[in-house]
């Protein structure tokens, strides 16, 4: 397919990175503490650290994991917390050791993060004390699991009074921290302090690095890593950069992240802000709107990413009218399409437009992005970034023309090289051309924007975040009252979709409550079926006894009205 986005490239945006400038994100992140070292870096729940405290800190943690644990080059080491201090400290320590980072949502269920951690070989982690009894059970599960724990409070990196008291207030008075117990578990403030008496022996690093271990589901349900590359980080960071450059100034934006920096789309994000020495603001808790919508007060913010639920969240929400938006810049949106109602009140109430993007976990994430001039939303992904191919291909991988529909696919410098551990998978994702299948379905127009229609696999898409029918299926089935379920999404107009589970029972004196209960000890909360539907009669199966998920979808197809139950009018958490 010709590249005809590249001539409705807005002016100044060039076809092709860099992607040599730097050999990894180490470097990246050395040249802004050089270039800031007086400036803000990240602020949290109203403390801050500046780029040279940063990259002191930082360099104390690399020394303990390097010389106070003993790991080597390609160990891989788990954070598992929200946007706190903390996270920027230990992602780069970690890198800077020449470790590799796998992220951890903390809101997992036991076995959720068991199979993160066996998959990934992690040899250590770093976890916010609030989710260490999900460790603890999957420890006390696996006593051969040898990994080194590393514990933190919320207010760890905060000056000491205001670290004193956030940490009483949280444990003791708003009892936020389940009881736990982890022999040997190390304080994340100790490993600082033993970080400082010790070196660092630097580790050359280069585009090959593995970066991160970045876990996304796939096909048959089961989380596996997408394996990213400084290479492919460091490009991805280019090619954003290049995009933003004639809009943002280095070392003069303020950049609110209320996304998780667990989620490829704020970690690619975060690091973007980083390089250009931008001040950001880390959101622990987006869902806590009055302590959201006091920090949107406090800074004169310049920059803010988002899902379509949070812009949404957000408007709704009175107090949001008092927030001086004068000095927005940028509203960027990815992880799930943004609605025209919502994107219609954002312009309506900050006078900037939501700039949708489309990224992947695969793609570092970003793939193609609307031009930031643009006045009003598009309803597109936008164009191609720099060095970035996108095509669409047929149900023979070959190529289609302008219009016409088929899967989105992907060839760039930010691609992965592979899935860990999973070469079946990765030989499936990857065409006989090298492109990267999408599982998703659309079409480019005239000028080279593109537009999704539809999704080749059977995914659910609950406020950006992935769900995986067979992986709901496969919890609901455990349920010894249940013959048979299916798990299909179904539109929300709060979380885009959300996940209904079709159930055909064994045991007729199963309820609702009961299977519900039953889910809620295998799946975190943006994965809990929201609406119930038992049937009397088998589902719709294939020949080979595939369940028609598709069938299922079809409003025409829907059996037993009366018995569908809405479990929550409330947008699912993430």
């Amino acid at each position: 397919m010709e590249a005809v986005w590249l001539q409705h490239y807005p002016k100044g945006i060039p076809a092709e990175i860099d992607t040599n400038e730097f050999a990894s994100l180490n470097d990246v992140l050395r040249r802004s503490c050089e270039r800031f070292s007086d400036l803000p870096a990240y602020s949290n729940m109203g403390a801050s650290i500046t780029y040279a405290e940063l990259y002191e800190a930082s360099r104390d943690f690399a020394a303990y994991l390097q010389n106070g644990l003993g790991l080597n080059k390609g160990d891989r080491v788990a954070l598992m917390m929200p946007n706190l201090l903390q996270y920027p400290v230990a992602l780069f320590g970690a890198l800077r050791a020449g470790l590799v980072v796998v992220n951890i949502n903390p809101q997992y269920t036991a076995p959720e993060l068991e199979h993160q951690l066996k998959d990934s070989g992690a040899a250590a982690i770093v976890v916010l004390e609030n989710f260490a009894h999900t460790l603890q059970e999957v420890l006390e599960k696996n006593q051969n699991l040898k990994l080194t724990v590393i514990t933190t409070e919320v207010g760890d990196l905060f000056p000491v009074v205001k670290e004193l008291v956030t940490n009483v207030v949280v444990k003791y008075l708003k009892k936020m921290v389940p009881e736990w117990k982890i022999d040997n578990a190390i304080n994340f403030n100790s490993a600082l302090r033993n970080g400082r008496t010790l070196s660092l022996s630097g580790v050359p690093l280069s585009h090959s690095d593995i970066a991160f271990l970045q876990y996304t589901g796939g096909t048959t349900g089961v989380a596996k890593g997408a394996v990213l590359t400084h290479g492919n980080m460091v490009a991805n960071l280019q090619q954003v950069g290049a995009w933003i450059a004639h809009d943002l100034l280095d070392g003069k934006e303020v950049f609110v992240c209320p996304l998780p920096l667990y989620h490829v789309y704020a970690l690619n994000s975060s690091l973007v802000f980083m390089k250009i020495g931008a001040h950001t603001i880390l959101i622990t808790n987006p869902r806590d709107m009055d302590a959201f919508i006091h920090d949107l007060k406090k800074y004169r913010f310049t920059a803010i990413i988002g899902v379509n639920t949070l812009y949404r969240a957000l408007l709704d929400t009175p107090d949001f009218s008092t927030v001086d938006t004068s000095a927005l810049k940028v509203a960027n949106a990815g992880g799930m399409a943004v609605q025209r109602v919502v994107a219609q009140r954002w312009k309506t109430a900050t006078g900037v437009p939501i700039i949708e993007a489309y990224g992947l976990t695969e793609t570092s994430p970003g793939v193609t992005c609307n031009p930031l001039d643009i006045e009003d939303w598009t309803g597109t992904i936008g164009m191609p970034f720099p060095s970035t191919l996108v095509s669409l291909l047929d149900d023979n991988d070959n190529e289609l023309p302008a219009g016409e529909i088929g899967e989105i696919v992907v060839r760039g410098p930010q691609v992965m090289t592979r899935y860990w551990n999973r070469p079946d998978e990765t030989d499936r994702v990857f065409s006989k051309g090298g492109w990267l299948r999408t599982g998703d379905m659309g079409f480019m127009d005239a000028c080279g924007y593109f537009k999704i229609t539809d999704r080749r696999k059977d995914m659910i898409v609950v406020s950006g975040f992935k769900v995986f029918p067979n992986q709901i299926e496969d919890v609901v089935t455990m349920h010894s009252g249940v013959a048979e379920a299916a798990a299909i999404g179904v539109p929300d107009e709060w979380s885009g979709e959300i996940v209904k589970i079709i159930v055909v029972k064994k045991d007729p004196a199963l309820t609702e409550v009961a299977l519900l209960d039953h889910c809620r000890q295998h799946l975190t909360d943006y994965k809990m079926p929201r609406i119930v539907e038992f049937r009397d009669e088998p589902l719709p199966k294939t020949n080979m006894g595939k369940i028609l998920r598709r069938q299922l979808r079809d409003p025409s197809a829907q059996k037993n009205p009366a018995n569908a139950n809405s479990v929550s009018g409330n947008p699912p958490s993430r």
